[in-house]
């Protein structure tokens, strides 16, 4: 192929069976498996483990690596020390890059791989995929108590991953409705075939690089506004919007200016994304448990309205970023925590694609079309004009 496609944009890079989109659908399944059925019946375990392994585990299995997971939240403290010299102002997903990259230097033996990926391996890339699964959690909900000046939550056996995680972020046992809301999220941002940071963390993979250097690519990538930081953009927006009788001027002037509206549309979906319709009915839930409707919500749901009315003859519709910042908000989670939490989630696809991407690797190495000099002569410094 020689015809150039800016971004690669619909250019198959690999061949997989982890997860599938149907665009004109708006559907989204996991090893076959549709996104709103696992939101509804699954929990993040089972669906981590079925993205790892590809099908459904028995209650053995899923008992097995749940109690995996559990035995690996906690990190050493020297990964603390190291959050702790950090500045307390930067962003949680420099922090995150930083401490997962550090995790590498006291979780070595990166040398075990080979190209020839036998069962030694795979041992190997399962024991790292549970213990970087866990850990990712537990340094996001870490580094919400270092940054303020206090010791990190410890971590609760008793408790599931979803469970963990909102006590470990906020220091109070969650409530039912909470768990269950979180536990959706986590299934829902899990995996989402080759987006770029997957693509990232394949790239990095093919060069038989550890796992943690792998993900540390893969965060850098999630953490771009176009991509995982979409969903603290949506929030930032709405507080710029105000109330729901603003909507309408305001989306005319940055449709005018030809600006981003942000968490509407999606590369892949000419629907409305499947995971914004389940967020949606989750934000709806929380406002049912609240007795009313936050004013953020209702200028959501306004400026979605205006924005179908005008872009949705071209396919614009809300993606995954647009309700699950509005729901973490309402959950009173930090903005700037959003897309970590994302990355908490994502984990599970991109150590599936970890596995995937070397179990019949091969190294990237795309070509390109120059633009630039013909062959030229060099011209001494003294000649030059």
């Amino acid at each position: 192929m020689s015809e150039y496609l800016p971004g690669l944009a619909g250019v198959p890079a690999t061949k997989s069976n982890i997860s599938s989109i149907d665009g004109e659908k708006g559907i989204l399944a996991y090893r076959g498996y549709d996104i709103q059925e696992l939101a509804e019946k699954s929990n993040f375990e089972e669906t981590a483990l079925l993205l790892l392994d590809g099908e459904l585990p028995d209650s053995a299995a899923l008992e097995d690596f749940d109690q995996q997971l559990r035995g690996e939240r906690k990190i050493k403290y020297h990964v603390r020390e190291i959050m702790r010299n950090l500045p307390a102002t930067g962003h949680p997903m420099e922090m995150l890059q930083t401490a997962i990259s550090s995790l590498g230097m006291f979780y070595g033996n990166a040398g075990i791989l080979t190209e020839s990926y036998g069962s030694e391996d795979l041992y190997y890339v399962h024991n790292m995929s549970v213990k970087i699964i866990a850990r990712m959690a537990t340094i996001v909900a870490a580094w919400e108590h270092v940054r303020n000046g206090y010791d990190p939550i410890e971590p609760r056996p008793d408790m599931t991953h979803a469970e963990n995680f909102m006590y470990m972020l906020t220091g109070v046992e969650p409530d039912p409705l909470t768990v269950r809301i979180m536990d959706a999220c986590l299934i829902m941002h899990a995996e989402h075939t080759i987006n770029a940071s997957t693509f990232a963390a394949m790239v990095c993979a093919s060069t038989l690089a550890g796992p943690f250097r792998v993900i540390s690519a893969a965060i850098g990538t999630l953490a771009g506004p176009l991509h995982g930081g979409a969903n603290q953009r949506v929030v930032e927006m709405l507080d710029e919007i105000g109330r729901p009788e603003n909507v309408k001027d305001w989306l005319d002037m940055k449709l005018e200016e030809k600006e981003v509206i942000w968490g509407m549309g999606h590369r892949e979906y000419k629907t409305k994304d499947p995971r914004a319709i389940i967020l949606q009915k989750m934000v709806m839930e929380w406002a049912d448990k609240k007795g009313n409707l936050s004013p953020m919500f209702e200028t959501a749901l306004a400026l979605e309205e205006a924005c179908e009315t005008i872009l949705g003859s071209k396919g614009v519709y809300p993606n995954v970023d647009y309700y699950s910042g509005i729901l973490y908000s309402e959950m009173g989670i930090p903005t700037d925590q959003f897309t970590p939490i994302f990355a908490v989630s994502r984990i599970a696809g991109w150590m599936a694609h970890w596995r995937e991407q070397l179990s019949d690797n091969r190294i990237f190495r795309p070509t390109q079309i120059y633009t630039g000099h013909p062959p030229r002569d060099y011209v001494p410094i003294e000649q030059r004009s």
